[in-house]
């Protein structure tokens, strides 16, 4: 099946004539059409648009000319992501109307790239949760395991990448939005670096805290997508070895609320990288206070702001947890908000000068396995705990210093679910990032990604039943 099928592959079809653009977007719409009823994680399947894109890309390609790294590859978008024509509701009643009037940067870069839209992606109301619940559009369903969360708030984009609803999606991250519902789903997510993805035509939770990034099948198609965004060469950073790599593991803030099966698959990938020949090397981590505390001051600061003016005019059409959010952005002050951002500017140092002893950092994605959709607390460590500070707990981090981070996949439980691996590197070290998760994936996950066929065509199988 062409769904199944990396862009690599595809590509390489298109050039030999195997297979046409056109064809590909029929497979991908029919893969979508089949299965999106029950994992809900599109709001709007881009058919009519995604068809004419297809149909220019398909001109392209018999009439040899140069190809875009993405030219006929079916792709999604997040949708509090801007596309031109194309209904954006950020996942809530107040925008159930909203057509944008013009692409966002980073569509327009992927459509220069060849790229087809197939779709919008849905996602936690406004982005403002770390979950996969939506009151108004419905919950994203987990491809893996259909009882636990797919993670958020880019939980439509790494639910319809995992399903073969597209190649690639486009998420956001202001906590660990992008790598969570990644690792939830068994996908590879990236939040790159702060700065290196232009913001333009998103709708924001967080300004200094969000990110743009893709999500992937595997670390190439990841490789490309980012690629196509940024106009730099990083498909060349998959080959090649990490032998002598020096990998940091910190030895505090990590093991002390640590689920034991996370556990087990973290060390086991921290022996699966040994055996590659990298330097395992335990750190000690420069951060005393917790980073959720900060990464919550700054962004329910700034949230409030960039929502004033729809607060105003539409407050009660938001969801309660998006009004409390509010409320809570009123009473933090501007000392508290300004003693954030200076404890941001030092932790951004501290991390960096953690990188002239190692290349990469090294931890589990999230604490725990992926929980049941309707939990809202677990208790880890002795302690009770909210699930939306608990899924955050390893990636808010990175979202305040602005550090590149990836998720991948490390294992998958007896239950069909999935546990993540995450990768930081130092500012623009991205490429470290795609060489590393890419001998990982190679040695480690081609087993794991057999698996994921599998269970998408079972899935398949019962819808057309």
């Amino acid at each position: 099946m062409i769904v199944n099928k990396s862009i690599k592959e595809i590509i390489h079809g298109y050039r030999v004539k195997q297979f046409s653009p056109v064809e590909v977007f029929k497979e991908f719409v029919n893969q979508t059409k089949t299965l999106n009823p029950q994992l809900n994680a599109l709001i709007t399947i881009n058919e009519e648009q995604g068809f004419q894109q297809a149909i220019s890309s398909e001109k392209k390609v018999m009439a040899g000319e140069d190809l875009g790294v993405l030219e006929g590859i079916p792709i999604s978008f997040k949708d509090n992501i801007d596309t031109k024509g194309i209904l954006t509701t950020s996942g809530s009643p107040i925008h159930k109307n909203r057509i944008p009037e013009r692409n966002a940067f980073v569509v327009n870069r992927l459509q220069e790239a060849g790229a087809i839209n197939i779709g919008k992606n849905n996602m936690y109301e406004f982005a403002f949760g770390i979950t996969s619940k939506n009151p108004f559009f419905g919950d994203i369903i987990n491809p893996w395991n259909n009882g636990v969360t797919a993670g958020g708030s880019s939980g439509g984009s790494a639910a319809a990448v995992a399903a073969n609803l597209c190649l690639g999606s486009i998420g956001t991250d202001t906590a660990g939005s992008i790598r969570v519902p990644s690792s939830c789903c068994g996908v590879v997510g990236l939040k790159p670096t702060r700065e290196l993805i232009n913001k333009q035509g998103i709708t924001l939770l967080s300004p200094s805290l969000d990110h743009l990034g893709p999500i992937a099948q595997n670390v190439e198609d990841l490789a490309l997508l980012l690629e196509a965004i940024t106009k730099r060469s990083f498909i060349k950073n998959c080959m090649g070895d990490i032998r002598g790599m020096r990998i940091g593991v910190p030895k505090r803030y990590l093991r002390d609320k640590l689920d034991s099966l996370v556990e087990e698959y973290f060390i086991r990938a921290l022996k699966a990288l040994e055996n590659l020949g990298a330097n395992v090397i335990v750190i000690d981590l420069p951060i005393t206070d917790d980073p959720r505390d900060i990464a919550h001051v700054i962004a329910t600061s700034e949230v409030g702001y960039e929502h004033r003016d729809i607060i105003q005019s539409s407050l009660s059409q938001y969801s309660e947890g998006a009004r409390q959010t509010f409320e809570k952005s009123k009473s933090i002050s501007a000392h508290a908000y300004l003693e954030g951002l200076n404890k941001r500017a030092q932790w951004d140092q501290e991390i960096s000068s953690l990188f002239e002893g190692i290349d990469i950092l090294v931890t589990p994605t999230i604490p725990v396995p992926p929980t049941e959709i309707d939990v809202i607390e677990i208790e880890l460590g002795g302690e009770r705990e909210s699930v939306n500070e608990s899924l955050i707990r390893f990636t808010s981090l990175f979202n305040v210093t602005g550090h590149p981070a990836l998720s991948i996949p490390c294992g998958l439980s007896d239950g069909s679910i999935p546990i993540g691996l995450q990768f930081i590197a130092n500012h623009f070290r991205e490429d470290l990032l795609i060489k590393t998760a890419y001998s990982y994936e190679q040695a480690y996950l081609l087993d794991f990604y057999a698996k994921r066929i599998d269970r998408i065509r079972n899935l398949k199988q019962k819808a057309l039943i």
